[in-house]
């Protein structure tokens, strides 16, 4: 049986310990928010058709079910991944390609102009927001969704970038994925549905035919009050 000076000195041995952890732990989170991307680096692994194998992103777009005439927001646009296949689409919708990269942004100008796509409309983000120039009809979401530090704030300031009836579809890695952010960046179903929750969207459809991620697609169930 321990004697109390001995628990004691385990106890005090064990609190840094986990005040270390917890520290690393928010260092690690921070870190992973504030990571940066290269563009030229990246685009190689983000553009990759082997990619297209569990991306699926014809069958993503095809259940956007989006309209002509309509107007897309692709936030955290990276390379330009979704960016070119939505504005390739059948529906041609006017896409607003929004990303906190410089680097990302200045390859992106390049890529809309060099592919023709004059449907394309990128965009510099800041860390409060997309910074759109108006309301869209939806804003695509996808393996960014982990990046967002104040989440809860972020998507209630993002209601009045969404119009009327409009939608947020969210695509993000699921926790077994074999691929994606460290394991402590993969989140739960619950955890998607419960943060969009408190900032005011409700869960209208979840697909399931995506085998590493979820996917999502919210209405604004609330608006801030003017």
């Amino acid at each position: 049986m321990y004697t109390k000076p001995y628990l004691l000195a385990l106890c005090l041995l064990v609190i840094p310990v986990a005040v270390g952890q917890a520290a690393e732990q928010g260092k690690s989170y921070a870190d992973h928010l504030k990571k940066h991307f290269d563009a030229e680096e990246s685009a190689p692994r983000f553009d990759d058709p082997a990619r297209d194998a569990w991306q699926l992103p014809d069958r993503v777009i095809a259940a956007l079910n989006l309209k002509r005439g309509q107007a897309v927001a692709d936030i955290g646009a990276g390379t330009g991944y979704f960016t070119v296949r939505l504005a390739k689409s059948k529906a041609s919708p006017k896409v607003y390609a929004s990303d906190i990269e410089p680097s990302m942004v200045t390859y992106l100008r390049e890529r809309a102009a060099k592919e023709s796509l004059d449907n394309v409309i990128v965009i510099q983000a800041s860390p409060d927001g997309p910074n759109l120039p108006q309301p869209v009809d939806l804003i695509l979401i996808v393996n960014t969704y982990h990046h967002i530090g104040d989440r809860e704030t972020y998507f209630r300031g993002l209601t009045t970038s969404i119009k009327p009836g409009g939608q947020v579809a969210i695509i993000d890695f699921k926790p077994d994925s074999p691929v994606g952010p460290p394991k402590e960046f993969r989140f739960p179903p619950e955890q998607f549905q419960s943060e969009m929750g408190k900032a005011g969207y409700k869960l209208t459809t979840r697909h399931h035919f995506l085998p590493r991620q979820e996917f999502f697609i919210f209405e604004v169930a609330s608006r801030p009050s003017p």
